[in-house]
């Protein structure tokens, strides 16, 4: 029986393009205020790292976009990609 090492899987979730981003428009404001006149736009997002074991790299791909659809994003205004590396 071949078992799947551990997998790291990392999670980039960002608003949608659209959505109002007070955070991002904070910082931006903050950064101009502090000099840095070349940034354009600034944009909030998070970044969610899991560990998984004892799943193929197939089943770790489906287990985490259900838990993105399910509870790590709010897919009505957030988009998400995820990576998935052997650890």
């Amino acid at each position: 029986m071949l078992i799947s090492p551990p997998m790291l899987a990392k999670i980039e979730v960002t608003l949608k393009n659209g959505v109002l981003d007070p955070q991002g428009k904070a910082a931006l404001g903050a950064l101009r205020d502090l000099g840095y006149e070349e940034a354009l736009d600034v944009k909030i997002g998070k970044l969610v790292e899991i560990r998984l074991d004892g799943v193929s790299e197939s089943e770790a791909d489906r287990r985490v976009r259900e838990m993105c659809d399910k509870l790590l994003a709010n897919t009505v205004i957030e988009n998400y990609k995820f990576t998935l590396t052997p650890q």
